[in-house]
């Protein structure tokens, strides 16, 4: 057997631990160190690390973990309130992005293919995801995520997704016959119906249970990670739908109970521990960057401006159309240009397909990467810009509140501990004053110690 994944663990670990903290000494989120550690000892620099089945495996389970945090902080009643404007937002998100691509990769895709029109195509269809992970993990950092930009984000991000599978489908469906568009959607509906009658039984069976459950809480955690990888799994298996959107659904089912908080908290410790960095240093480990000619070169950085701006334009004229301000729509715009693992996966299918020009390959990783970093310190920045001007009122969040109400609980619980020992201690001082009064005959007082 071989043991190399240990000392590859250890060396991710440590240099995005390094990287992170460097990262926030210039007041960057520590995220964009840890994609710039696997960018940096990845195959694009000093070859160091390489992506492996074990590293890949732990960066999903990792960004399983981070959208079902998500999940559990999110307010579905705040969440349900985003909805009309998520919709439009991630409508115009998936447009805006279609279009560019398409365009852009019509100028360059000289390959004389049968295919060619869809090869353009696909290259939009790439576009058009959006990995939220990376804005999630940022928003998370910052202290920003139950705000109303954070939820329209999340709500965009998980519509993006059912979009995204819709064009995905729709395109392969030309190039593969046994792609069947009207299953997909069938599927789709179905994972949803799912979805609300799990929510139904743990409402009324479940919930109950857990906030009038008192011993042990550690069981909790073993059990909501269960879920979590349960809803995972059926997401993606039986439904085609990405397993961080079940992963994410999990965690709003598991919100609003009294265990929330304490759930929170072992996964948290969880995913700073080993999983967030494996999964962030796993995109960098994707960049490989071979020989390339001067139009692909050209080709790469346009299609990299292209990506971003077609993001903060589409998502952020959507966020305009549904009543947010310049800067709350610029935010949003931002907070929806990462493409993540799910470009890459999309990107993957395309080329089993034959849909995806084998030039164009290098230049998505290579946009996939750029994009998630350039992602957290876009936000980072906009939200400084934000703090110098004016505020992004926090959504005061059932979660929220009880997090209060237990850091208040905390402290008088601290407060009455430390007054009672210090009666105990005065009471225990008049004791011992009293006794040597009577011994030797003294008139000492507890004052005379002071």
């Amino acid at each position: 057997m071989d043991y190399k994944y240990l000392i590859d663990l250890a060396i991710i670990l440590l240099s995005t631990k390094v990287l992170g903290l460097l990262t926030r000494r210039i007041q960057m989120p520590q995220v964009v160190g840890a994609l710039l550690a696997g960018l940096i000892l990845g195959p694009a620099c000093l070859g160091v690390l390489h992506t492996s089945d074990f590293i890949t495996a732990v960066s999903e389970i990792g960004v399983i973990v981070l959208m079902f945090s998500a999940g559990m902080e999110t307010d579905i009643k705040e969440l349900r309130k985003c909805g009309i404007a998520s919709t439009v937002i991630a409508v115009m998100g998936v447009i805006v992005p279609l279009l560019g691509g398409w365009l852009l990769a019509h100028f360059f895709n000289k390959s004389g293919d049968p295919n060619t029109m869809l090869q353009n195509i696909f290259v939009g269809v790439i576009l058009t995801a959006t990995s939220v992970s990376i804005s999630v993990e940022t928003l998370k950092e910052l202290g920003k995520l139950s705000t109303h930009s954070g939820n329209a984000i999340l709500g965009a991000a998980l519509i993006d997704d059912v979009l995204g599978i819709i064009a995905l489908t729709i395109i392969t469906s030309f190039a593969d016959s046994s792609v069947s568009l009207g299953m997909v959607l069938l599927k789709i509906g179905l994972f949803f119906v799912f979805c609300i009658v799990v929510a139904f039984v743990f409402i009324k069976l479940v919930r109950p249970w857990m906030n009038n459950y008192g011993k042990d809480l550690k069981r909790f955690g073993i059990w909501a990670f269960v879920f979590c990888l349960v809803m995972s799994y059926c997401a993606e298996h039986f439904f085609g739908v990405s397993d961080i959107t079940g992963a994410f659904v999990a965690g709003l089912i598991l919100s609003g109970t009294k265990r929330t908080s304490y759930i929170i908290s072992k996964f948290d410790t969880l995913s700073f521990m080993l999983l967030s960095p494996v999964f962030f240093a796993s995109v960098g480990l994707k960049v490989t960057i071979d020989s390339m000619s001067t139009s692909i070169i050209v080709f790469t950085l346009l299609l990299t401006l292209v990506a971003i701006l077609s993001k903060i334009i589409g998502c952020g004229v959507g966020a305009k159309m549904c009543g947010y301000t310049n800067l709350q729509s610029t935010k949003i715009g931002i907070g929806m240009i990462s493409r993540g693992e799910v470009a890459l996966i999309v990107a993957s299918k395309g080329a089993a397909l034959g849909l995806m020009v084998p030039e164009f390959f290098a230049p998505i990783i290579i946009v996939v990467v750029a994009t998630t970093i350039i992602t957290p310190i876009f936000l980072k920045l906009i939200y400084k810009y934000q703090a110098a001007h004016y505020e992004d009122p926090i959504v005061s969040t059932p979660l929220v509140e009880r997090m209060e109400e237990k850091a208040r609980l905390d402290y008088l619980a601290q407060k009455a501990s430390f007054d009672q020992a210090k009666n105990l201690a005065k009471r225990e001082r008049d004791e011992r004053i009293n006794e040597y009064n009577k011994k030797y005959g003294l008139d000492l007082k507890s004052d005379d110690f002071k």
